[in-house]
């Protein structure tokens, strides 16, 4: 059963629309949503094993320039 995850990303001010941009063009996000709160961006992630989910975070989200802070949920069921 693959594993699914929401990560609540929060980005610099001006520069929300070249985030998406970036995220959007990664292979293994599903999907990117701009939202109003306390974060600026959700993207869905799945991946076959829990240790993908980190890989995710750590070679396809985190590095994006203008990103300022991620939190990970993982869905349970």
């Amino acid at each position: 059963m693959a594993v699914r995850a929401f990560v609540l990303i929060t980005v610099d001010a001006l520069r929300t629309r070249e985030v998406i941009d970036q995220l959007k063009k990664g292979k293994r996000i599903k999907t990117v949503n701009e939202v109003l709160g306390p974060y600026d961006i959700v993207a869905e992630i799945e991946s076959p094993e829990l240790d993908d989910v980190t890989s995710i975070l750590r070679e396809d989200i985190r590095p994006v320039s203008g990103i300022r802070n991620t939190l990970t949920c993982v869905v349970v069921r």
